[in-house]
């Protein structure tokens, strides 16, 4: 990194949980000390709806201005209430096109995306999730609209399925410094008889949670989040999306959107 901070790009909708995913993307950055910028696509067919080519450009002006301003009525109580600057840029085209070359453009170390809250997000298919972490092999965030971070406090962070990734990157210590101990893990297995906590670990300092896989996992692992008002979940992308070698069963399609809480995706 050439001016040794991290980028931090945030890809925003503009619509309902767009303040929470932006306070959520201010926390982080505030963590570990990173430059934030917002980026916004909009659609051409969102925009211009006649042929005519006078109304067109009329029309894309009108769209400018007002996405301008709602974009800077995003930002600039946040970045007032908590002393930073957070940049922005938008784009009318093509959705992952114009996502697509700004990664390029922006060489993001993290991206984070907003957690729809109508209907669990689906890792297949033309989900900008899939895309992203198709597309980026960094650190991806999923910002959850109902447990936000709050920037310059402590936050309880939790790792699934031993996922230590995050922990091998620089900005990890950072990261920790601003969690409240102990941390805590959270692992789903094949042929484990019950849900109980485990021994603490010496190495990571963490608190275990083993959860038996069945039909009421995440249901169950869902609540005792809530209970360890975990604020923050690190998971491991991993290539095959099945399992790994200790048999604990980690597929992200499964978590994602179906917890309540932020998800800190591994690099791939």
């Amino acid at each position: 990194m050439e001016n040794d901070k991290y980028k931090i790009l945030v890809l925003s909708d503009l619509k309902r949980n767009s303040s929470t995913t932006l306070k959520n993307s201010v926390s982080l950055a505030k963590m570990i000390d990173a430059d934030l910028q917002l980026f916004h696509v909009k659609k051409h067919t969102e925009i211009v709806t006649r042929e005519n080519q006078l109304s067109a450009m009329r029309s894309i002006n009108e769209a400018f201005i007002k996405t301008k301003n709602k974009i800077i009525g995003l930002i600039d109580p946040l970045s007032k209430s908590y002393d930073i600057d957070i940049d922005y840029n938008f784009s009318f085209g093509n959705l992952k096109d114009e996502i697509r070359n700004s990664i390029k453009n922006s060489k993001p170390d993290i991206i984070v995306l907003g957690q729809r809250d109508s209907k669990p997000l689906k890792l297949v298919g033309d989900s900008i999730t899939s895309f992203i972490l198709k597309e980026f092999d960094g650190i991806v965030m999923i910002s959850s609209p109902n447990n936000v971070l709050e920037p310059n406090e402590k936050m309880t962070l939790g790792v699934l399925n031993g996922s230590k990734k995050i922990f091998d990157t620089k900005m990890s210590k950072n990261l920790v410094s601003h969690t409240s101990t102990p941390l805590k893990s959270f692992k789903v297995v094949d042929f484990q008889s019950e849900s109980k906590p485990a021994s603490t670990l010496n190495e990571e300092k963490m608190v275990e949670y083993v959860f038996e896989k069945n039909a009421n996992t995440i249901t169950t692992l869902s609540s005792y989040l809530l209970k360890s008002k975990i604020n923050l979940l690190c998971v491991d992308r991993n290539k095959n999306e099945t399992k790994n070698i200790t048999n604990t069963v980690t597929p992200l399609k499964q978590v994602v959107g179906k917890l309540d809480v932020s998800l800190l995706v591994s690099r791939a």
